[in-house]
């Protein structure tokens, strides 16, 4: 199976360094132009399809990013709700000088090598995160064994993903970009797993 793992488009939570789990917050103007842009691309075949079929997290923002690239396929768009974004718990609305003012304890443990199994303060972990998104592309590719399909989700969801496909340590995912309605894509085999791109953002070109 070849994946595309989409990440929404920006919010205002975004644009403001606001930390964002699952409060269900919508795009906003940029956010609606980078969805477009990710449908125009698409559309114009810029990676390998044709897309078979279009998953996404049941959160409004990952709803109206893929909704523009289901549009222009004339795919139905499909919620997962296993590829909702991680529960970040108390951290949910707070900007860093919050987080590190109220949960500093938290954040220097964050920044440790044994991050995979630390929740977030009333949230999950990044390991609950991987094992039930990895979870989805199991069960995608079961469906799509030969086929390319799209998933629209979000930041810790793709990044534990990515760190999974890649053979890394959850701790690794620092070292792991993948911006807002950015793309990669990656080929997914029985035990065999290849990253052919990341963080693809050459579609957001006058786009924010």
């Amino acid at each position: 199976m070849r994946l595309l793992l989409i990440r929404h488009g920006e919010t205002d939570h975004n644009a403001g360094g606001i930390a964002l789990g699952r409060e269900d917050v919508a795009l906003n103007a940029t956010g609606r132009a980078q969805a477009r842009s990710l449908a125009a691309a698409v559309q114009a075949d810029r990676w390998p399809g044709p897309i078979a079929a279009i998953y996404t997290s049941p959160l409004q923002r990952a709803l109206a990013t893929a909704e523009p690239i289901a549009e222009a396929l004339g795919l139905a768009v499909e919620p997962e709700d296993d590829l909702i974004e991680m529960d970040v718990g108390e951290a949910e609305g707070l900007s860093f000088a919050e987080l590190r003012e109220r949960h500093g304890g938290f954040l220097r443990a964050w920044r440790s090598d044994e991050v995979a199994d630390l929740p977030m303060p009333g949230g999950e972990s990044l390991r609950q995160v991987q094992d039930r998104a990895w979870a989805v592309v199991e069960r995608l590719r079961s469906r799509h064994a030969d086929a390319t399909v799209a998933v629209v989700s979000h930041n810790f969801v793709i990044l534990t993903l990515l760190c999974k496909a890649l053979g890394l340590p959850l701790a690794n995912f620092r070292g792991v970009k993948h911006d807002l309605a950015a793309v990669a894509l990656l080929e997914i085999g029985e035990e065999r797993h290849t990253v052919l791109a990341m963080n693809d953002r050459c579609h957001l070109r006058g786009e924010g």
